[in-house]
Parts: C-alpha cells; sequence; structure tokens
C-alpha cells in the first residue's frame, strides 16, 4: 500500500509514459505518397523494443507478466497515439475508419452464428394457433 492507502500499482512507472513527443524520435511521417514504410518501421519496432512495449505492435512478443491490465492498457494507447503521431492524417483517416468498421463487423458478423440459432429456435417456438387470421 502507498501513500493515503492507495495501491502501489497507482504509482507505478513504466518507461514509455515518460516519452513526451513521439516525433522527436521518429522523425519520419509515414504516408502513401513519400513511402519509407521500411525505415519507418525499423524506428518504430526499435524505439517499441528500447522502452519495452514490443508486444503492443508484435503478436509474437509475449506481454509481460509483470504489468496490471490497467497499465498494459494505459500503454497500448500509448503506443496507439505514437503511431497516429507518425503518420499522415490520411492514413489516419483510413485506419480510424477501418478500426471502426472491424469493430462493428466484429459485433454483428462474428456473432452471425449465434443469431441466427436463436431465430431459428424463435421461429420453431411458433405456433400456428397463436395467428388465427393466416389461411
Amino acid at each position: 500500500m502507498g501513500k493515503d492507502g492507495e495501491s502501489s500499482s497507482s504509482f507505478d512507472f513504466h518507461p514509455a509514459l515518460g516519452v513526451n513527443n513521439i516525433k522527436n524520435i521518429i522523425p519520419l511521417i509515414l504516408d502513401h505518397e513519400n513511402v519509407q514504410y521500411s525505415n519507418w518501421v525499423e524506428l518504430f519496432e526499435c524505439h517499441a523494443h528500447a522502452y519495452n512495449v514490443l508486444d503492443h505492435i508484435d503478436p509474437k512478443t509475449p506481454k509481460p507478466t509483470d504489468l496490471s491490465g490497467d497499465m498494459w492498457t494505459r500503454l497500448d494507447s500509448i503506443v496507439k497515439n505514437w503511431i497516429y503521431g507518425t503518420i499522415s492524417e490520411d492514413l489516419l483517416e483510413t485506419i480510424l475508419c477501418q478500426q471502426i468498421w472491424d469493430k462493428l463487423k466484429a459485433i454483428f458478423q462474428d456473432s452471425k452464428q449465434t443469431r441466427a440459432v436463436y431465430l431459428e429456435n424463435q421461429f420453431n417456438a411458433l405456433h400456428l394457433y397463436n395467428f388465427a387470421d393466416i389461411s
């Protein structure tokens, strides 16, 4: 416990929290017209590795076990902001729209099977005697 009864996790500090301006570290702006993707990726991966957040961009890197869920989520937001701050406005609009699109798709299509079973059960529960007007 920390001072005033707060848990010690509220005082945790991670090196990524100290990055104030990602553009000082990654001076490239990734865009469609001036394609420097491999250079941008190299700088970004080096930076993420140095600040121990590589797991946020590389699915093969395991999540650290010593971080709370809240801290991991906070670091994930920081890494997203690093990405957002080093890409062009066009790419930013594209990926933000794509994320929204993918999230909506996941909500409705991932549950498509469940929804179909639910609707089939509702249909099978219908009894014609409840519909006297049907001929």
